[in-house]
């Protein structure tokens, strides 16, 4: 159960912003072996200038179309999380027309214990998951 956090520069229409939800729920599916259903994403909205992201001298040009995507999982292997971000920018350019370098990716791992879907019951230690 990964939980996707973006981050955007404001402007995109629901439309949009729609397609480039579904379009990284493929790509977590496709990484992960999720269930369909098992989708969770959040969208926070900045002003351009509250989204300072330059390239670490990899030579990266940034744009307006930048997404910041924070994956928020229990551990994955190497390999996940490869395929996952080569996925997800597959997807966004061909969904979305998102340029690679308009792509920033981070991964922030937890154990099972650390997730409650409801009702303050941690679901993956009671069996329920």
């Amino acid at each position: 159960m990964p939980l996707l956090q973006f981050d955007v520069i404001q402007g995109r229409s629901e439309s949009e912003m729609r397609t480039l939800l579904d379009a990284a729920h493929r790509a977590v599916l496709a990484a992960f072996k999720v269930p369909a259903r098992d989708r969770y994403q959040i969208v926070h909205e900045n002003k351009a200038y509250q989204m300072v992201f330059e390239d670490t001298g990899l030579g990266l040009t940034r744009t307006d179309n930048l997404v910041m995507v924070r994956v928020f999982t229990s551990p994955r292997s190497d390999e996940q999380k490869q395929f996952f971000m080569a996925e997800l920018c597959r997807e966004l350019k061909e969904s979305c027309g998102i340029l690679g370098s308009d792509v920033m990716i981070s991964f922030i791992t937890n154990g099972k214990g650390d997730w409650s879907f409801g009702n303050g019951v941690a679901q993956y230690m009671t069996g329920d998951l």
